[in-house]
Formats: C-alpha cells, structure tokens, sequence
C-alpha cells in the first residue's frame, strides 16, 4: 500500500506529535496504538508519518532519510528516537547496543507490588508462534537474561503509578515480567491483566531517554508527556 506525504500528515503528525528536533535526531511523542514500522497489517507506521513529516516540512522532493533506532510495542506510547542523518543512526545504534542510554517508563498496574521498589531479574524465552514472551526465576536453555528495577510512586483510585527502568532491552520485557510478578499491566491481557482495552492500547509508557548526544557530545534528556484518553493524565498529580 502506497500513502501520499499529504495523506499521512491529514492522518497523524503535526508539529505538537515533536518532542525534539536537530539536524541529527528527530523525537516523537508515540500514540498507543500505532506501530513504530511496517508489519504484516499493512497499517501506516510511524516511520512512514515521519519521513512524510520531515519531507514535507523541509521540502525533500526525493524524501528525507529516516532511521529507526529502537522501537516500542504497539499498543506502548511514548518517547520514540529516530534519526535523521546516518552517521547519527549508526552512533545511537552503538550507544544502544553498550547500553549507554537511560531508559525510563511509567506503568499504571491494578495489583500493589509486595515491595515499594525492587529488581526484577528474569530469564525470558520468546514463543514466536504465539508472539508472546515468557519469564522463569532461573537460567533456562535459549533464554535470555533480563533486569529492571521499579518504583511505586503513587496510589490513585485503587492504580498504582510505578517508574520502570530497564537494564536489558527485550522484546516485552516489562510487560512479562511485571506480569510474572503479579503485577499485569492495566489493558495488557496478554500478560495477566483480566481485559484488554478497547482501544487496543496498555498503560505503558516510554516517559524519558537519556544519553550523550551522538555528534554535540552533550548530555541529553527527552521525556515525553503523559497520553491524554481521559485515564492517563489523572495520574500526572503523582510525578
């Protein structure tokens, strides 16, 4: 399926969808619900939204480049990074790969954790048929070690608020293991929580990343403010 650049903006991004921009890097505010790059849907992705933005704004008759550097599940929102020159996708890539950037998420769970803060620390094995991931308490044959610490911030109207920072990066990893733990993502019944939102999203969100600027070498922070849907923004009282 082929999206002209004026379709896509008339769909999605509009300069408020920015949380940063240079000549090297691009952030965006993700919905929940849309997919960071094309999958077997066909939906539009959001690399699509944004090359078409970046074309269209700086007026690239061949098109703008566009890197992805990490990505977040689809029903996940937040603060997504991409870049805009090569030389800056290559350098973010590699201070991914050293785990030399800072990743912060907020979830909203139903359950209280047993403790107030904690690390998680799980082998997780991946089923590829059923396209979910699975967590053990021990070293387990083609697993893949995953850590996380978290912190309740607050209490609201029977939800809690908790801070997640991963160390590893694997595919569902917050989701599983907060649900190995007892603690399922509210919407996320994939991984335990009773029901699945009907907008086919889960309150998880990529809040801030942090790291060393790829060619200013300055320390950067970009944090992402919280969905507006009539749930999340209630809970802004607790950061």
């Amino acid at each position: 399926m082929v999206f002209d650049s004026n379709q896509i903006m008339d769909k999605r991004i509009s300069d408020k969808d920015i949380l940063y921009e240079d000549n090297h890097l691009i952030a965006i505010n993700k919905r929940g619900g849309d997919i960071v790059q094309v999958d077997v849907s066909g939906d539009l992705s959001l690399e699509e939204m944004v090359k078409a933005y970046l074309t269209k704004k700086y007026n690239k008759p061949n098109g703008a480049f566009l890197g992805v550097i990490h990505r977040l599940d689809r029903p996940v929102s937040g603060m997504i990074l991409m870049a805009k020159t090569s030389k800056s996708l290559d350098r973010m890539n590699k201070l991914f790969h050293d785990r030399k950037v800072q990743k912060t998420y907020l979830a909203i769970v139903k359950n209280r954790p047993l403790h107030s803060s904690g690390v998680l620390q799980n082998w997780l094995l991946r089923d590829r048929k059923k396209m979910i991931t699975k967590a053990y308490e021990r070293e387990i044959k083609n697993g893949s070690y995953a850590e996380l610490s978290y912190e309740i911030l607050g209490h609201l109207h029977d939800y809690y608020l908790l801070e997640i920072t991963p160390v590893t990066g694997r595919t569902h990893q917050i989701r599983c293991q907060l649900g190995f733990m007892g603690c399922p993502i509210v919407g996320d019944n994939k991984y335990g929580y009773p029901r699945g939102s009907l907008k086919r999203t889960i309150c998880l969100h990529s809040r801030s990343l942090t790291f060393e600027h790829p060619v200013k070498k300055e320390k950067t922070r970009i944090e992402a403010p919280l969905p507006i849907d009539g749930f999340w923004e209630r809970f802004n009282v607790l950061l």
